[in-house]
C-alpha cells in the first residue's frame, strides 16, 4: 500500500544515518529537506542554528514530519567535562528548540527524533524493552533530558517517536569501521570479556525503521531500534574474523581501554540485552533479523 507523499525536514542529515535515510525518503516518493548550520547551497536546504536558539517558523511551514538526528558524536572525543556539557546541550537544546517550533502549529504534525538505547546502561543478562527502567549512568541522564525536551510538542497533541538506536552496523561509518580495520589486521578480538550484550542494527534496517516511523504517526514513545537477535560482543568480533579469514582471539583488556577511551569505555563495555519489542508488535519485519544475516549483507562472500 502506497503512503502519501510527505516533505520531510531532516537535521544531522549530513550523518551516517542521515545521509541515507535521505536519499532512502527521496527513492520513496517524499521531498526532503536538509535543515543545515551555514548557508543554504540549494533549494533543499533551509538554515538552523541550534546553538544560538535560531529555527525560523517559516523554515518548517511546508513541512509534514522532522527527523530530528543532530547532537555531537558520543565517541568521537575523550569525555572532558566540557565534551561531556557539549553531548548533554547539543541534544537537550537542539530537540527543544525544534519541538517548541513544530508545537506552534504552524506546520509539522509529526516529529520523530535519535534517541539510544544509552538509557538502558549495563544491565548484564536482563531482557530489556521500552517499559524497562533507564539507568543511572551519564548517558542515560542525557538520554532521559534529550526525549524529555520534546514535551512542548507531545503537550501540543503531536504525535512523538524517540527512536532509541542501537550499535548501528555499515561499512561506510560507524563502529563496524574501526572493528574491520583491526579485523583485517588480525587485532579483532572480543572488548574486554566479549561476554556483554550487544544490541545491534544494519543500517538499511535503521533507515527502514525511520521510514516507518515518518509514514505511521501511531508509532509514538520510545521505540528500539535494534536487530530481535541481540548478541554477545564475542560471537560479533568472531563473525567477523571467519569472514575476514582472519583470528579473532586476542581480547581488549578492560584496563587498556579505559587508558585509551577514558569513561567512555564504560559504555563500549556495557552489556545491553535490548529487544525491539515495539516494532515487532506493530508488525516490522527486519531484513537482517540476525548476525548471520547482516555479516551477509555487509561483506559478502566472494
Amino acid at each position: 500500500m502506497s503512503t502519501p507523499r510527505q516533505r520531510v525536514a531532516i537535521t544531522g542529515a549530513s550523518g551516517l544515518i542521515g545521509g541515507a535515510l535521505s536519499s532512502s525518503l527521496r527513492e520513496g516518493g517524499h521531498d526532503v529537506v536538509r535543515l543545515v548550520r551555514r548557508e543554504p547551497a540549494g533549494p533543499d536546504e533551509r538554515r538552523w542554528d541550534p546553538a544560538a536558539g535560531e529555527l525560523p517558523p517559516e523554515a518548517l511551514a511546508d513541512v509534514d514530519t522532522v527527523v530530528h538526528l543532530a547532537g555531537a558524536g558520543v565517541g568521537d572525543h575523550r569525555w572532558t567535562p566540557s565534551y561531556k556539557a557539549l553531548i548533554h546541550s547539543s541534544r537537550v537544546e537542539g530537540t527543544d528548540l525544534v519541538a517548541r517550533v513544530v508545537a506552534d502549529g504552524a506546520g509539522p504534525t509529526r516529529l520523530v527524533t535519535a534517541s539510544a538505547i544509552g538509557i538502558y546502561g549495563d544491565r548484564g543478562d536482563e531482557v530489556l524493552t521500552e517499559d524497562s527502567a533507564g539507568a543511572g549512568t551519564f548517558l542515560a541522564d542525557v538520554v532521559r533530558d534529550w526525549e524529555g525536551a520534546s514535551a512542548p510538542a507531545v503537550e501540543a497533541g503531536v504525535p512523538v517517536a524517540h527512536a532509541r538506536t542501537g550499535i548501528v552496523l555499515s561499512t561506510t561509518g560507524g563502529a563496524l569501521t574501526p572493528m574491520l580495520r583491526l579485523g583485517r589486521l588480525g587485532l579483532g578480538g572480543p572488548l574486554g570479556s566479549g561476554r556483554q550484550w550487544m544490541p545491534w542494527i544494519t543500517l538499511a534496517d535503521t533507515v527502514r525503521v525511520y521510514t516507518r516511523l515518518v509514514e505511521d504517526p501511531s508509532l509514538t514513545g520510545p521505540v528500539n531500534l535494534t536487530a530481535p537477535h541481540p548478541v554477545r560482543q564475542r560471537e560479533l568480533a568472531r563473525a567477523l574474523g571467519r569472514r575476514l579469514h582472519r583470528p579473532a582471539l586476542l581480547p581488549a583488556p578492560r584496563a587498556a581501554m579505559y587508558a585509551v577511551l577514558g569513561e567512555f569505555a564504560g559504555e563500549a563495555l556495557a552489556s545491553a540485552r535490548v529487544l525491539p519489542r515495539r516494532l515487532s508488535s506493530a508488525g516490522f519485519e527486519h531484513h537482517h533479523p540476525r548476525l548471520d544475516d547482516a555479516i551477509d549483507h555487509l561483506l559478502p562472500r566472494p
